[in-house]
């Protein structure tokens, strides 16, 4: 999750492939001889899994045909011949399974470089950093292969997980030190909320024992004086891992934007968000007027910098693949972290607070979430909002309840993103005021486990509720929340239908999602979130042709290895973005 969150967890990026078809030959043709997918021709794709995503169950149509960008035909392939015309290519599938693109319902593109480009500072499965010996020389490797050009003279490690490591604590300054003592050192926590920095970054920070903790943050103190002991919280963090993450030269942003965005491509994106853009916006939108995107992407305007919603960019429509889609609020932070809000406390408080620690919230004042809130009403913005404690949630129903009833409330699809630790009761204020659930069950596996510690094991079943949310009739979607996890879709989709833990305890059986169900969240339910169901989420005539080739049928396998599905073909509007 995040508070202005970004950040997380190094990737190898996948290689990028080559913008020609798959296996493919012309209509003309006889043999196998691959050709070359053209401009103004139609493509004919046949001999795999065709799923439409229509319907309450799968369709499989034998054939479809692209043109010009747009879904042209689905059907039979017989028709799909007449249809594609005399000069067309085919494409076979040969057993792939072909289903629409993916849509992340909340995710930071603008920091998916950050991920692909930082040491990797993950735990097993996805790194290798369990003990903090090992995020140590992961840091000192990376710093020896990469010096700091990449970094504004930092040496940056993004995603340790303190609620994994051997010893169960947050790096100090302590730690980081023994990277280095004279260059300043950050490491970004799994959840993009905390970061830890060695003596000479607090430094650099000008953070010391007479700084006062901001509002909405903390200075973690060394126990029994006012010293920062280099772990810093929430709003007492995340505006100096942003100013890390947001490159200052047009080229060092394109640096980042281009690996992004080819890590996203690789995982079968063709729709991307940027969950909270400060002024970040202006490189992404001058990224875009320059031609650079290949995929669409969505921004959401932090409430703190409101005149990027008076621009052009504010618009239901795309313009070189970028538009702004609404405001974003943040009102609490993160709860594997434990600083989530919540209106019961936590069973094991963080260093540093004592029983009874409920969390706290980001904008303590609800007067003033009632002003951001009646602002984004009264101009009619989509309105996203970060909450995880039910305590953040209540104060977030309260300001829509008030600005509804002012502003009234049709169709705005207010969105509701994470809500780990949301209560049943507030689910039906969520159909009330028809706010899309955007949940997050990838933590059922990532902290599944860590949660039955800090809230208690029968709390722990109920995170991210989203089967009954479902069933109230409540929209609903999945998400990474890239970079706080990789844009692993298929990950998602793997945690929605199984929630395993890491130690193989189910989280809430009754709150899993079916396959069908799973892949709806990442396609048209996502699409729906966004005002984009009439060109996006379903293969279906006239829609934009955003697909994605998987190696295997999620909705035919054993539900334990949809994680292990792979991307090998992402196609946006017709064109290949991305070829394993």
């Amino acid at each position: 999750m995040k508070n202005y969150s970004l950040i997380i967890a190094l990737f190898t990026l996948i290689a990028f492939g080559s913008c020609n078809g798959g296996e493919s030959k012309t209509s003309k043709e006889a043999g196998d001889k691959q050709t070359e997918i053209t401009d103004g021709k139609a493509t004919m794709y046949y001999g795999g899994d065709i799923v439409t995503m229509e319907g309450d169950s799968a369709q499989y149509p034998e054939a479809l045909v692209v043109k010009d960008g747009k879904i042209f035909y689905v059907g039979t392939k017989d028709e799909a011949m007449k249809q594609a015309g005399s000069d067309h290519t085919m494409v076979n599938l040969e057993g792939k399974t072909l289903v629409p693109g993916f849509i992340d319902g909340h995710t930071h593109f603008f920091a998916l470089g950050a991920q692909a480009i930082y040491a990797n500072l993950l735990a097993a499965p996805d790194g290798n950093c369990n003990s903090i010996d090992d995020l140590v020389n992961e840091m000192k490797a990376w710093h020896q292969k990469n010096g700091t050009d990449k970094s504004q003279g930092w040496i940056m490690g993004t995603g340790f997980d303190d609620a994994v490591l051997k010893e169960r604590r947050f790096l100090t300054k302590d730690d980081l030190d023994k990277v280095s003592k004279d260059i300043p050192v950050m490491a970004t926590h799994i959840s993009g909320h905390f970061c830890s920095v060695n003596t000479k970054g607090l430094e650099v920070l000008g953070i010391t024992a007479a700084s006062k903790d901001p509002a909405g943050g903390v200075i973690r103190r060394v126990k029994g004086s006012k010293d920062p002991n280099g772990v810093l919280e929430e709003l007492a963090a995340i505006p100096h891992m942003m100013k890390l993450v947001a490159p200052p030269s047009r080229d060092m942003s394109d640096m980042f934007m281009d690996a992004g965005q080819k890590l996203a491509a690789s995982y079968g994106y063709t729709t991307c968000n940027e969950g909270r853009a400060t002024a970040n916006h202006e490189l992404m939108a001058d990224y875009a007027t320059r031609g650079k995107l290949y995929m669409d992407v969505n921004s959401w305007i932090d409430y703190s910098v409101p005149q990027y919603m008076r621009t052009k960019w504010l618009s239901k429509e795309y313009t070189n693949h970028y538009r702004i889609g609404g405001l974003k609020l943040t009102l609490d932070g993160s709860p594997q972290g434990r600083t989530a809000w919540r209106t019961t406390p936590y069973l094991m408080p963080p260093d540093g607070q004592k029983k009874g620690y409920k969390g706290y919230p980001a904008i303590p004042n609800d007067a003033d979430v009632q002003k951001i809130v009646d602002s984004a009403f009264a101009n009619n913005w989509q309105l996203k909002v970060h909450t995880n404690g039910d305590a953040a949630i209540d104060q977030m129903l309260k300001a829509v309840s008030k600005a509804a009833d002012k502003y009234g409330n049709n169709d705005r699809r207010t969105i509701l993103i994470h809500g780990q630790l949301i209560r049943m009761d507030q689910l039906d204020s969520l159909k009330k005021y028809d706010i899309v659930g955007s949940f997050f069950p990838m933590h059922t596996f990532y902290w599944g486990d860590w949660y039955k510690e800090i809230i208690g094991p029968d709390k722990a079943q109920q995170i991210s509720p989203i089967k009954s949310a479902l069933k109230k009739g409540i929209r609903v979607t999945s998400h990474t929340d890239a970079p706080v996890a990789l844009p692993n879709l298929m990950m998602i989709m793997w945690t929605t239908v199984n929630r395993v833990s890491r130690s193989g305890t189910v989280m809430g059986p009754e709150e899993r999602l079916t396959p069908y169900e799973a892949l709806k969240s990442i396609t048209i339910w996502g699409a729906e979130q966004f005002f984009e169901e009439g060109k996006k989420g379903t293969l279906t005539k006239g829609k934009l042709a955003d697909m994605v080739v998987l190696d295997k049928n999620p909705l035919k396998v054993d539900p334990m290895i949809l994680k292990d599905i792979v991307v090998q073909e992402t196609i946006k509007e017709g064109k290949t973005i991305y070829k394993k």
